[in-house]
């Protein structure tokens, strides 16, 4: 009769590379049994008849403390504890400590116990590609915005041989939650999306992958990071990732031990505005028209379309241009944050105000106050706002006393404040007090002469920054610009030619560099078109990017480095690519050099 005692050892660890385990055989026959005994790492297993042993054996055939299993990571071992009949190994007697192989035989008294060891087959997230990466950030944009949930978004450029790159993703995939996504941004830079983490812990969580992507065994590697958090550095995915990148420049090239943050944002400067439509020169009229007068401006649209320049365009043509311009994003914060930021607070207010602190109003003071995304504000915040437009006068919290602020007020919105104040849902005399002045900025494809215009702008913009020369822009890769629809406006153009900066490697920026939304088309306006399913459109999507993948590699006699640098992805990613489609090598397969 054999008995695991009180001291039953631990189970193995999930994240334990090898599973230990040990099959007790005892008798034969009708009266035989069998049981499993995990040994993880670091513990041991005594066999014997007294209670002090961990697996107890009432037989006359065993003494008291008859032998012991122990493990250190991958290595199993039995010694026998001085016992009479000894200990048995595949028939030989142990003498001392033996090391266990998957397999071997041991016997104990009436047991035979059998080794196994076996690889742990981990479930570790693919890494996905950028158009899986835009479709998440957008439900997590979403999700955060109905339910007021938080998530952070790290990038991670990993610059070395290839080799090194792909261990370091193999550690980063092991490191992350089951509910994080991995995507692949660009070539040789991994965006991860970590769900109900805020920007400190986000930063935190950065961290820790930092530490497991760093090189192992002296491979060439440099990597760094960056992290930005919803709603704190964005609530739109064109923004949060255009925050994520700034804070990986941050520390780019300065060493492997930095997670960056995102930089404070500068004021667009009158010298990045590009007008090249009419509608955009008419709005810019508007703008040289109420610069000068007091009254509070809303500027609407699209989000992405640019309202904060517009806002920009407006105090610097204003009398108030050597005064601050103060910006402020009521989407970022929540409603009691929010009024203590707007209207400042008294010392001891609230737990944690621990001294007087000015609000953006005061801040502001002879000068301009932008208030992005206005209509997320609370209606009692609204009541409060809408007595400080009309009086010209706040009152900080937990304060009684009135303070007079010579501050002009500009609102941005993307959301329909007339439709929402007919509702109930957005206060009607906050909305006619703002909207006395309105400037619509048209979405970018409602401007299609401003697209290449806006591109090569950009392209400019990231050459000078990245200390590069300026590439040019192919026919192909401007007729994929026009094309696009861009649900993310200027912002959204902004990141693909951040993005083809990373990618071309010939001095021309060509259709391959840009994402894969804007190659394929697929925010594209609806046109007429033969009725298909969902099924059936992935199932053409799928067949179009496995004939090209085989093809490709086809004409690069079969090398995976090669194919993957002509089509625009990691050599990773095309594995991946090449398993989800049936191209990848049967076992034996001359494995690539």
């Amino acid at each position: 009769m054999t008995t695991i005692g009180d001291a039953a050892p631990l189970a193995s660890r999930d994240d334990e590379a090898e599973r230990v385990t040990l099959v007790v055989y005892e008798g034969d026959g009708a009266g035989a049994s069998t049981q499993v005994l995990d040994l993880a790492d670091g513990t041991h297993l005594r066999f014997g008849r007294s209670r002090a042993a961990n697996v107890q054996i009432e037989s006359d055939r065993v003494s008291r403390l008859h032998a012991q299993f122990r493990r250190r990571g991958a290595t199993v071992t039995v010694e026998d504890a001085g016992s009479r009949n000894g200990t048995w190994v595949n028939g030989q007697l142990v003498q001392g400590e033996r090391t266990l192989a998957s397999g071997d035989e041991v016997v104990v008294g009436p047991l035979t116990v059998v080794v196994s060891i076996t690889s742990r087959v981990v479930a570790r997230p693919r890494i996905e590609s950028t158009r899986y990466l835009e479709d998440r950030l957008t439900a997590e944009v979403d999700r955060g915005q109905v339910y007021h949930r938080r998530f952070g978004l790290v990038v991670l450029r990993l610059d070395g041989a290839p080799e090194a790159a792909d261990d370091a993703s193999d550690r980063i995939c092991a490191a992350l939650r089951p509910m994080d996504a991995i995507a692949e941004y660009a070539p040789g830079i991994l965006a991860v999306v970590m769900p109900e983490r805020d920007a400190a812990d986000a930063e935190r969580g950065a961290r820790s992958l930092l530490e497991r992507a760093r090189p192992r065994g002296g491979a060439a590697l440099d990597v760094a990071v960056g992290v930005a958090g919803f709603p704190e550095h964005g609530t739109t995915p064109g923004a949060l990732i255009a925050r994520a990148l700034a804070a990986l420049a941050t520390v780019h090239g300065r060493g492997s031990d930095l997670v960056g943050v995102p930089p404070a944002e500068a004021a667009p400067a009158m010298g990045d505005v590009v007008v090249g439509d009419s509608q955009m020169a008419r709005v810019y009229e508007l703008v040289r028209k109420v610069a000068d007068h007091s009254i509070t401006v809303m500027v609407a649209g699209e989000t992405g379309v640019g309202k904060e320049v517009i806002a920009t365009a407006i105090h610097a043509a204003s009398s108030r241009r050597d005064g601050p311009l103060v910006r402020l994003n009521c989407a970022s914060m929540p409603e009691t944050l929010l009024e203590s930021e707007l209207f400042g607070h008294e010392k001891g207010a609230f737990t944690g105000a621990d001294r007087k602190k000015l609000g953006y109003f005061e801040a502001a003071h002879g000068g301009t106050l932008f208030l992005d995304e206005i209509g997320e504000m609370t209606p009692a915040l609204q009541a409060k706002l809408l007595r400080v437009l009309e009086q010209r006068r706040i009152t900080r919290v937990g304060g009684t006393d009135e303070i007079e602020v010579d501050v002009r007020v500009i609102c941005a919105t993307h959301r329909d404040l007339e439709a929402e104040s007919k509702a109930g849902t957005f206060r009607a005399d906050l909305f006619f007090r703002i909207s006395a002045f309105t400037i619509f900025v048209p979405a970018l494809r409602d401007r299609p002469a401003e697209i290449e215009l806006l591109a090569q702008h950009f392209i400019r913009q990231c050459a000078a920054q990245t200390r590069q020369r300026v590439p040019a822009l192919s026919p192909a890769a401007a007729a994929a610009l026009r094309r696009h629809a861009w649900p993310g406006n200027v912002r959204e153009l902004r990141n693909a030619i951040e993005r083809a900066m990373v990618l071309h490697g010939s001095g021309v920026i060509g259709v391959e560099d840009l994402p894969d939304s804007i190659r394929e088309g697929r925010a594209i306006a609806q046109t007429a078109a033969p009725a298909l399913t969902l099924g059936g459109m992935r199932d053409q999507i799928a067949d179009m990017e496995r004939a090209t993948i085989a093809a490709v590699l086809e004409s690069c006699g079969g090398s995976q480095t090669e194919a993957a640098k002509q089509l625009g992805i990691s050599r990773r990613t095309l594995i991946y690519r090449m398993e989800k489609h049936g191209l990848k090598p049967p076992p034996g397969a001359r494995k690539e050099r």
